[in-house]
């Protein structure tokens, strides 16, 4: 496929995405409320206040928690599309592959993401129970969103990475041992995005994001050490019965070949 119709592709793929977006969203628009009472129980239930601070506030609140929700519910179909544009240069058996990977990364991301609301309530525990007595809990909508929010997509990517490991070092790409030569620079890597996904930075959100992150690292390279074996093995075995198979025309041949001489 020439460049020009790699980026035309593109260019449908983000088309389809950002309507899919703008349609999720419409979708997110008359879930606001239901969700928002729900965030804000879970803070009212600690002994914290969300104050919106000014009159517009809310307007804005509603826009980007549609959006949030927008992008949850459209994430499946931006997995896809990344499935569809790259799945032209992949192989059949990699193709049929690459569909059971896609097919277990959308609910992994569901789960992520359900993950990460379970964990809200527990992070948001920890931080007000630090609250010095006779004093209370404002907290700014604007500050509190982004803690929703970035904590509930970093849990989605968290649970997605390893299985895109796993999908690259089936299709060869990704060999085991070049993860563990490369493990430093993995967690590093890992712990770049949980203080970048954190919200507000704080060591304890970044544990909750890095912690499963590890873990699913170190199980996908297991998992992907486990394939290499296999696969070696495989490759053993046709390099022992490949010789056999090409001497055997030799034996029968050599026999014609001197009554000719």
């Amino acid at each position: 496929m020439p460049l020009k119709r790699h980026f035309k592709e593109f260019r449908n793929r983000l088309i389809v995405c950002v309507i899919t977006l703008l349609i999720t969203s419409i979708v997110g628009f008359f879930l606001y409320k239901p969700v928002m009472a729900f965030l804000i129980k879970l803070v009212s239930d600690l002994g914290g206040i969300i104050n919106f601070g000014s009159a517009i506030a809310p307007l804005d609140v509603m826009i980007r928690v549609s959006l949030w929700i927008g992008m949850v519910l459209a994430a499946p179909m931006f997995i896809w599309q990344i499935w569809a544009f790259i799945v032209p240069g992949l192989l059949r058996k990699e193709k049929r592959l690459t569909i059971s990977f896609m097919s277990a990364a959308i609910p992994l991301f569901l789960l992520g993401v359900a993950l990460g609301i379970y964990v809200i309530p527990h992070a948001l525990r920890f931080f007000l129970s630090l609250t010095p007595d006779n004093a209370g809990n404002i907290i700014l909508v604007n500050d509190f969103l982004p803690f929703v929010t970035r904590l509930t997509i970093a849990f989605g990517i968290a649970m997605v990475l390893p299985v895109g490991m796993v999908g690259l070092n089936v299709a060869g790409i990704l060999p085991a041992k070049s993860i563990l030569k490369h493990w430093r620079i993995t967690v590093f890597l890992i712990t770049v995005f949980s203080a970048i996904a954190a919200p507000g930075g704080d060591a304890l959100s970044m544990f909750f994001i890095a912690g499963p992150m590890l873990v699913l690292f170190i199980a996908a390279t297991f998992f992907c050490w486990v394939l290499d074996r296999r696969r070696a093995k495989r490759e053993a075995k046709a390099r022992v019965a490949g010789p056999s198979e090409v001497e055997a025309p030799r034996t029968v041949s050599a026999p014609k070949g001197s009554d000719d001489l």
